[in-house]
């Protein structure tokens, strides 16, 4: 989807249209959880600062979000692509890979699907969504970015390789910021660059992600779309717009944060046997302490009682918290894969 939680605020505030919008929380601490293409003109991204967005665009509007209406919508468009395929892998509550090489319409041609989900969802939701379509995941998800917003890419096999050989390395899905960087450091800023590095030198340079890149550069990826994949994890923080100084405040937040963890593993349907607590301190300073436990966490009590344990086990009574977290993992539920070849 297309600047997905502004573009719901455009939508529904008639007034906000056409205008810079950031959800998020106009305050020192604030952070823009995503911004409509008008303030993205400006530079404003999502995880920016507020500080810094607000800089980038002084008009910008901040409007605080509904998570509430957002997974309204995003319940919508699911429904609309369980129209055409059983085999969707989430990447978030606004994207999604498709597997339609065998499709519920008995329809031949990926792109035709593609173009007709777009209207749907328009007619639907009245939001644009734009689309990639390939023969495999990697080129997919690079498709779906390259004519936002409101777009439509295929990349056809005997085009895939020259289209990755110009483009520039940080813009390969599966390559972040600090590897491009170092690639940048070993001469390697293009597809091209990257297709020149023998397999062993990619290997040693970067590890097991060296084959990955190998294969990418080629237009190569073996990986299945998995209707059904393993969630690692589960957790929540927050960053508290005045320091914590005292344990009775300590105590009051991990209360809030040990209920919506709570509810958010009964939302997800997860269980995990190990909980770990996150600190960040006044000076940017970060500890973390984990216990794990004979059985899954599966309740409110058992959270806050061991997360409780943990704080109280840390030295903090001279150092004022900035935020804190905790998060369930362990666990040893396993899902199964499937192919794909449409990603929105």
């Amino acid at each position: 989807m297309d600047a997905f939680f502004a573009a719901i605020e455009q939508r529904n505030s008639p007034e906000l249209r056409g205008k810079p919008v950031a959800v998020g929380y106009d305050s020192e601490r604030g952070v823009v959880s995503a911004a409509s293409y008008e303030a993205r003109k400006f530079g404003v991204r999502s995880a920016m600062s507020s500080v810094i967005a607000k800089r980038l665009c002084p008009d910008l509007i901040f409007v605080h979000s509904d998570f509430g209406e957002y997974k309204k919508v995003s319940n919508q468009i699911k429904s609309i692509l369980s129209e055409y395929t059983d085999l969707i892998e989430p990447l978030s509550i606004d994207e999604a890979f498709l597997d339609v090489t065998s499709n519920l319409k008995g329809m031949k041609s990926a792109t035709l699907i593609a173009k007709e989900i777009r209207k749907q969802i328009f007619e639907t939701t009245r939001l644009t969504a734009s689309a990639g379509v390939s023969y495999n995941m990697f080129l997919a998800k690079l498709a779906s970015d390259m004519n936002k917003p409101d777009g439509l890419t295929v990349i056809l096999p005997g085009e895939a390789e020259k289209i990755l050989e110009k483009l520039p390395v940080e813009k390969f899905y599966g390559i972040g910021k600090s590897t491009s960087e170092r690639m940048h450091k070993f001469g390697i800023h293009t597809g091209s660059d990257l297709k020149k590095m023998s397999l062993p030198t990619l290997k040693r340079l970067f590890g097991k992600s060296g084959e990955f890149y190998y294969s990418i550069c080629r237009g190569i990826d073996e990986r299945k779309v998995s209707p059904y994949y393993e969630r690692k994890s589960v957790g929540t923080e927050r960053t508290f717009l005045k320091n914590l100084t005292t344990q009775f405040e300590r105590i009051t937040e991990l209360y809030y944060i040990a209920k919506e963890l709570d509810e958010r593993l009964k939302e997800s349907n997860f269980a995990g046997k190990t909980l770990t607590l996150k600190i960040k301190f006044h000076n940017f300073n970060q500890i973390s302490r984990s216990k794990t436990f004979d059985d899954y966490i599966v309740d409110f009590h058992s959270i806050l009682t061991n997360a409780k344990e943990m704080l109280l086990s840390i030295e903090t009574e001279r150092t004022s918290i900035r935020l804190m977290g905790l998060t369930v993992s362990n666990t040893n539920i396993k899902f199964s894969n499937r192919q794909l070849t449409l990603d929105f």
